[in-house]
């Protein structure tokens, strides 16, 4: 499901949610890898567990970004209707410095993520503790 009406309303939602620096770094991290959780949000932005939390609930109360429960996990998402939208708007930022630091930041978590479960995945097969 897509946009189909741009109402006055909704857009001044949109863009009051765009006109922070905070939120459009959010929406991006969100738009470049699909889905994530405030921890990770936290510590790729270096923002305290309230901004994050704060941030996010303003992005879901003006309808770009919404979260599904997995166990004590949340993770954040932009909703599908917002989606060609964001897409548009954020790709012209793409090459933004800050932008480009906080996924390069995003990545190197990634990375380091990924090698600490192949670790722990290694371990469990030799039993080496």
């Amino acid at each position: 499901m897509r946009l189909k009406h741009f109402t006055v309303a909704f857009g001044q939602q949109v863009f009051k949610a765009l006109g922070d620096e905070s939120r459009v770094r959010i929406l991006h991290l969100l738009w470049r890898n699909q889905e994530m959780c405030i921890s990770d949000l936290e510590q790729i932005l270096d923002f305290t567990q309230t901004k994050t939390s704060r941030q996010l609930a303003y992005l879901k109360n003006a309808g770009l970004v919404s979260f599904r429960r997995l166990d004590n996990w949340v993770f954040y998402f932009i909703k599908d209707e917002a989606q060609d939208f964001l897409q548009q708007l954020l790709g012209y930022m793409e090459r933004d410095q800050q932008l480009v630091h906080d996924q390069q930041i995003y990545q190197t978590l990634w990375s380091n993520r990924e090698l600490a479960a192949y670790k722990l995945q290694n371990r469990r097969w030799h039993g080496n503790r």
